[in-house]
C-alpha cells in the first residue's frame, strides 16, 4: 500500500489517501477540505483565480501556487495557505481591509487569489523589502498575471500598495 500524503492547510496538519495523490489540490480542497472559499475559473493556471500561498519546509517565506495545476503529491511536506486563513470572524487580515476600503472587487470571484498572490509577496517584502520606487515592478511581478473580468485592476493595486509600502525601503518598515 502507499502511504498517504501529508501536509498543512492553514497551519492544520492534513493527510490525503494515495489516490487522491494526481488530484488537483483546489480539488482537494473543495472536495475533502470543504474549503471553497479558492475559485476554479479557467482550469489551466491562467486567470489565476485558483492561487493559494504555500511554504515549502521552515522557510517563512511564501510563494504563489495554481491550485487548478498543482497536484496534491506536489505539495507532500509543505503549508498551503487558502483565503480562509486571512483574517477571522473578528478582525479581517489587512489586505482584506484593504480590499475593502478600495472598493476593489465587483463581483469578487477573482479577490481570493488576489489576495493570496498578495500575500505571498508581502511576505517576500517583509524579508527583502525594495525601494517605495520599485513597489509597481514588485506588484506586476506577484500579481500581475491575475485576471480580473470586471476590470479592477486600478483598486485592486491601490489596495495592494496601500498594504505593501510600509514594507519598503524608506516606506516605514513594520517588522
Amino acid at each position: 500500500m502507499t502511504q498517504p500524503i501529508r501536509f498543512h492547510i492553514n497551519d492544520k496538519p492534513v493527510q490525503a489517501d494515495a489516490g487522491d495523490a494526481d488530484m488537483a489540490l483546489i480539488d482537494f480542497l473543495h472536495e475533502r477540505q470543504d474549503l471553497t472559499g479558492t475559485k476554479f475559473c479557467c482550469g489551466i493556471g491562467v486567470c489565476r483565480a485558483c492561487t493559494v500561498a504555500t511554504r515549502d519546509g521552515a522557510d517563512d517565506v511564501l510563494e504563489k501556487t495554481l491550485s487548478c495545476s498543482t497536484p496534491v503529491s506536489a505539495v507532500e511536506n509543505m503549508s498551503i495557505y487558502t483565503v480562509e486563513s486571512l483574517g477571522s470572524e473578528q478582525a479581517l487580515a489587512p489586505l482584506q481591509q484593504a480590499f475593502l476600503e478600495n472598493f476593489s472587487f465587483q463581483c469578487g470571484y477573482c479577490a481570493p487569489g488576489f489576495l493570496m498572490a498578495a500575500t505571498a509577496m508581502l511576505s517576500h517584502l517583509k524579508r527583502a523589502p525594495v525601494p517605495a520606487s520599485q513597489l509597481d515592478e514588485v506588484m506586476e511581478t506577484w500579481v500581475g498575471g491575475n485576471l480580473c473580468r470586471c476590470t479592477g485592476y486600478v483598486r485592486y493595486m491601490e489596495a495592494i500598495r496601500q498594504v505593501a509600502l510600509p514594507y519598503t525601503q524608506g516606506g516605514g518598515v513594520k517588522s
